[in-house]
């Protein structure tokens, strides 16, 4: 019964897979365009540091809190979708109720952080940046009040995020960033003469807000009503989105704590060495956000509800078959930014204030972040499964025990070994991997995963991936030499090399007999 039940439910999360994923590419293409906008007008300079470090606290509140797999979205997946019969269902009464509560509260707490950053914006620039010039720390904390009020809206998108997936509206969670990406870009456009980055600052802040709006119809069309609740004594099902909610927070504010740790040591590098970092960032997570998105989505629902059955038989299938499959996507990636990096950064990215040396400096970030690819999806795969069980704690206590590794491998990486802005990302690899470890490790006792099979078809992935890194390294090479514009030159590589990349790793799995590849090829057929 357990295995029917896991085999009925596979077509409508590879459906739902597909569909989050073309509407995910559409929001990141757009996230994409609005990164190209602003390494137009602003280049890799002071300007651009001062907001993106001064961006990291509201990124915090609305990517990391409240976006799609953070602490609130999660949250309320895990509680609400074990509350609502079935996923078309509207809510009752006691859900609308327990959705006010948690409204409430979230709105509050919120609203205290956002005020507080308002009026600290200086010592909180001045104890991040630390290592920066007064220059540099003046115009952070500026752009800092003038997005504090992010930090109110993360948590709510966060709730509604939770909210719409639980009803099976996959759509508008992950196609709202694109408005706020779509106001900055519309502004920024228009403002030819921002040299204080003001104008960008207060873009980003309006786009969040009609990030927030969109999603306020649609929440009410399912049939939640806001009503101001304080209902929070003996609530048991508060409690429980209180006990996932704050040591997922706490977690999630410890991995800032390694982003504040890079952001220390970035400010004794040269000016733009965070802008870099920040752009490498974004570049990495165009494509393995998608992936990631599109397959954890509409897999954590079914996680937390068949943890709630009971059954961790298949918890184990849709856990291999999701993160097969996310290795399976992966191993390309790391093989295509290795070798065609500054390619695709110059094509992209170098026109205006975007110079070749900024190519360069995000290239460097870029290559040694994407090692962190294939530990990545695995440690927010298993740290769904943790949130099923109702466990944030494990996930919070590895985050912390990794903070003190962050800062001694930047010490060590970029102050004694002199790598630079290479040192920040390979560091963050090395964290990364460090996390999934230990998750990997530790969800035993919760329950046994079949990692045998999983790494099984993990070697053969990463032969197939080895041999297809030598194939398309003579590629390059080849390429390199020959003497064409540089436009043309750039194209042409970048889309020789990604075909010839992606049939060769195919035909090696298929050819190696690797489950997730033979699957994937017959569903195609069919």
């Amino acid at each position: 019964m357990e295995q029917q039940k896991v085999k009925d439910e596979t077509p409508s999360v590879l459906k739902a897979a597909w569909l989050i994923a073309l509407v995910t590419i559409a929001s990141k293409f757009m996230g994409f365009v609005r990164d190209m906008a602003v390494a137009n007008f602003y280049g890799a300079t002071m300007v651009s540091d001062a907001y993106f470090y001064a961006l990291q606290i509201p990124s915090l509140a609305i990517i990391i809190l409240g976006g799609v797999g953070g602490p609130f979205h999660s949250a309320v997946v895990a509680v609400f979708s074990k509350l609502i019969p079935d996923f078309d269902s509207k809510p009752d009464e006691y859900v609308n109720k327990l959705y006010n509560t948690f409204l409430t509260v979230s709105f509050l707490f919120f609203a205290l952080c956002a005020v507080l950053g308002f009026f600290f914006a200086d010592k909180i620039m001045g104890i991040i940046i630390s290592a920066g010039s007064p220059e540099l720390v003046s115009l952070a904390s500026m752009h800092f009040k003038i997005m504090s009020p992010i930090i109110l809206i993360g948590g709510i998108i966060g709730i509604y995020y939770g909210l719409l997936i639980c009803h099976k509206q996959y759509i508008l969670p992950n196609l709202s960033p694109m408005v706020l990406s779509l106001v900055v870009i519309l502004i920024i456009s228009f403002v030819h003469n921002d040299k204080t980055g003001v104008i960008l600052a207060g873009a980003t802040t309006l786009g969040a807000v009609c990030q927030l709006l969109i999603q306020f119809p649609k929440v009410r069309q399912i049939g939640y009503r806001i009503r101001p609740n304080f209902d929070i004594v003996n609530n048991q099902h508060f409690k429980s989105i209180c006990e996932l909610l704050f040591p997922a927070i706490l977690s999630s504010t410890i991995g800032q704590i390694s982003i504040y740790i890079d952001m220390f040591f970035a400010s004794t590098l040269k000016e733009g060495a965070w802008t870099s970092v920040v752009f490498a960032n974004r570049i990495f997570q165009f494509p393995v956000g998608i992936l990631v998105t599109a397959f954890l989505v509409p897999l954590f629902p079914i996680f937390s509800r068949l943890a709630g059955e009971g059954n961790l038989s298949g918890i184990k299938t849709y856990f291999n078959k999701g993160v097969g499959v996310l290795f399976f996507a992966g191993m390309p990636m790391i093989i295509l930014i290795l070798l065609l990096a500054q390619d695709g950064i110059s094509l992209v990215f170098e026109r205006g204030a975007f110079d070749a040396n900024a190519v360069i400096m995000v290239s460097e970030a870029l290559c040694f972040l994407s090692f962190s690819i294939l530990p990545y999806v695995f440690r927010d795969s298993i740290t769904r499964v943790y949130y099923a069980f109702n466990d944030s704690k494990t996930p919070f206590i590895i985050a912390m025990s990794s903070i003190a590794l962050k800062a001694f491998l930047n010490w060590l990486l970029i102050l004694k070994l002199d790598m630079g802005i290479a040192g920040i990302t390979l560091s963050t690899s090395f964290v990364t991997l460090f996390n999934a470890v230990f998750l990997g490790l530790f969800i035993h006792r919760k329950i046994r995963l079949d990692y045998k099979s999983l790494f099984k078809n993990f070697a053969k992935m990463l032969l197939a991936g080895c041999i297809t890194f030598v194939i398309c390294g003579f590629i390059c090479l080849w390429f390199d030499k020959l003497v064409l514009p540089k436009y043309v030159f750039e194209t042409v590589k970048i889309v020789v090399v990604i075909a010839v990349c992606f049939g060769i790793y195919a035909g090696l799995n298929l050819l190696f007999k690797m489950d997730y590849a033979k699957e994937l090829a017959n569903r195609i057929r069919r």
